[in-house]
């Protein structure tokens, strides 16, 4: 099931990658959290429904209610999917960059394993990878002490 997704992923980024954006952008506002290089290498897609892989296997593995949650965001890899009333919404965008770098350091199908085990144990609001996320977004938004948060992740997960 772990490649199927990854597959569907994969074809999803393809779709969208000619309407994708730089993180680039956001160099100045995230200076000391994320490096000029991986934020060129780190896309978001401004869409209108967040894009989610809605197989039956993951209803069947208990992923039901994750599948049907409103998000406002959600990253498949190096490319997170936002929707127009986040698009200017720092905060939101930082989130996502720290599943870029949870991405980044497990591997896609390590990620994936991963994510899913801790939304099927846990549920989605105490699942750590999400957990760490949410922690970091409020960090930045405190405007507190800088962290490398790439190097942080790849450490500490």
């Amino acid at each position: 099931m772990l490649n199927r997704i990854e597959e569907w992923i994969d074809l999803t980024n393809e779709r969208f990658s000619n309407q994708r954006q730089s993180c680039a952008l956001f160099t100045r506002d995230f200076a000391g959290f994320y490096s000029e290089e991986f934020l060129s290498n780190s896309y978001f897609v401004i869409v209108d429904s967040i894009p989610k892989p809605d197989f039956p296997e993951l209803r069947q593995a208990g992923l039901g209610d994750f599948l049907d949650m409103e998000l406002q965001g959600i990253t498949y890899k190096n490319t997170y999917y936002i929707v127009p009333s986040v698009a200017q919404n720092l905060r939101l965008h930082f989130h996502e960059l720290v599943h870029v770098a949870q991405w980044k350091s497990l591997g896609a199908i390590g990620f994936l394993e991963r994510y899913i085990s801790e939304v099927q144990s846990v549920g989605y609001n105490e699942a750590p990878l999400e957990k760490l996320a949410y922690a970091f977004d409020h960090h930045f938004s405190q405007d507190w002490q800088k962290v490398d948060v790439p190097s942080y992740v790849e450490n500490k997960i």
